[in-house]
């Protein structure tokens, strides 16, 4: 059953999606050819379904929206950034486990 969708944030939404955010915001920086990148997708989908109403995940392909990765520096993928009030709080590179995406959203949404 499909639930609550995985939001796409792109060079011309993330302003509005990601900084301007009264939530806290799990940003997954991905590309199609990644295969670590294919692993977090089923994990970012579940986040995105336990974490509606409380928290935005959402993913940017680089390989269409670079500008955002090319200004946070990003230089592997899969990474993870959290954002709280337009401000990075953490970030996480490589296929993270659920549960230390949890730990981290969990924080984020608590404060």
């Amino acid at each position: 059953m499909a639930g609550k969708a995985v939001l796409e944030f792109t060079d011309d939404n993330f302003q509005s999606e990601v900084l301007d955010s009264d939530q806290p915001v799990l940003v997954d920086f991905w590309a199609e050819w990644c295969g670590p990148c294919r692993f977090l997708a089923p994990i970012i989908d579940e986040l995105a379904e336990e974490y509606h109403g409380r928290a935005k995940i959402g993913k940017v392909n680089i390989d269409s929206d670079r500008k955002i990765a090319t200004d946070l520096n990003i230089q592997s993928i899969p990474t993870v950034v959290f954002y709280k009030g337009g401000e990075v709080k953490q970030i996480k590179v490589g296929a993270s486990r659920k549960k230390e995406l949890a730990e981290e959203l969990d924080k984020l949404v608590a404060d």
